[in-house]
């Protein structure tokens, strides 16, 4: 397989990734995803505006948040997140240090 065609391959299962998550699957809480998982709808959004930067593209936090959730935060929250248990926060901590690391937001 030539380069450009895995590039599109590639491309093609990221946005049915963010396809699903954003709209198949809104009842999949991003603490769920990071417990079990080791990312989230927030890594992803991390990660494509790092890839941006890297291009030399700027784009807000906010900007590559809405490219994953579809909405802005505050709306997602609204309409989707649920409260995490005492057990979920307590995981997602493990989580966060070993995924992410220690100090990053």
């Amino acid at each position: 397989m030539d380069d450009q065609t895995r590039i599109e391959l590639e491309a093609a299962a990221f946005r049915t990734l963010r396809e699903h998550l954003m709209e198949k699957r809104t009842d999949v809480q991003n603490i769920d995803m990071m417990n079990l998982a080791g990312f989230c709808r927030n890594c992803l959004s991390r990660w494509y505006q790092e890839a941006a930067a890297e291009k030399g593209i700027e784009m807000s936090k906010d900007d590559a948040r809405e490219a994953f959730y579809g909405m802005t935060m505050a709306e997602w929250k609204a309409n989707y997140q649920t409260d995490a248990s005492p057990r979920q926060q307590e995981d997602f901590k493990t989580a966060f240090d070993e995924n992410v690391g220690k100090g990053k937001t």
